[in-house]
């Protein structure tokens, strides 16, 4: 496991100008999408406690998780378990929910959606929580069987962190959300399918949206800065690198940690 920190961008990107900052005394550490990488998240939290202890001046701290806890890696539930229960003290703490905890909570609904969570790494999770994960189109009395398994596995404390998933939080001059943002569309107006979804029309828009958007959802190998969005997801389950993007007045530096 290695740890990195970057205080600027890789070639290629913009560096932010540094007119957007947190809230007045606030060290803020936003992390990626996880996707079932207990190891890393492990490994960063223990980084972000470390750099928050030497960070003089700081009054609060918070974490705020970006989503995508759970799907495609080997342990979902050691992921869960970990925000439910096991988070450095002094923090407070924000978690969003992400697309694949939409999916899984749709599944416990409707388990007639079971194809489309797991052509996203569905079965990864019920792996992680012991259930046997069916072939892709089983017949429906399968995937009920299915899914009375998983909601006995799943543990109280889980499921109702995953109802309690905000999907979005400012803090000054940041807007945190899953995917992105719908341009031109309110905040309250925002349609929450946008906030965990959006691609196209978010990623290549060059608009002033009033606040820096902070997001995930899109793996690229190092973070994506521009001047209106910071992408974080620096792909977990796919380069082996989990990343928080740090903000503390007008500086924005990133910490990672790689296999």
């Amino acid at each position: 496991m290695r740890s990195t920190d970057k205080a600027s961008m890789s070639p290629g990107h913009t560096r932010l100008d540094g007119t957007s900052q947190p809230p007045k005394g606030m060290l803020v550490y936003a992390v990626g999408d996880i996707h079932g990488q207990s190891h890393l998240l492990d490994a960063l939290l223990a980084r972000i406690a470390d750099d928050a202890a030497g960070s003089a001046g700081a009054q609060r701290r918070m974490i705020v998780f970006i989503g995508d806890y759970v799907d495609r890696g080997p342990d979902s539930a050691g992921v869960i378990a970990r925000l439910c229960a096991g988070l450095p003290g002094g923090f407070q703490i924000c978690c969003l929910k992400g697309n694949h905890e939409a999916a899984l909570l749709e599944f416990l609904e409707q388990p007639g959606t079971y194809a489309d969570w797991y052509k996203n790494g569905g079965d990864a999770t019920l792996s992680s929580y012991g259930v046997d994960a069916p072939r892709t189109y089983a017949p429906s009395g399968v995937l009920a069987a299915c899914r009375d398994a998983f909601a006995a596995a799943l543990p109280a404390a889980h499921l109702a962190f995953l109802n309690t998933l905000s999907l979005s939080c400012s803090l000054g001059g940041y807007l945190f959300v899953h995917a992105g943002i719908r341009p031109g569309v309110a905040l309250a107006d925002q349609d929450p399918e946008d906030l965990m979804w959006i691609r196209d029309g978010f990623l290549d828009c060059q608009d002033d949206f009033g606040m820096v958007v902070v997001h995930g959802h899109t793996p690229a190998l190092e973070p994506d800065v521009r001047p209106n969005r910071i992408g974080i997801d620096t792909g977990a389950w796919i380069h082996g690198r989990l990343t928080a993007l740090r903000l503390f007045e007008a500086g924005q530096s990133f910490l990672s940690v790689e296999e």
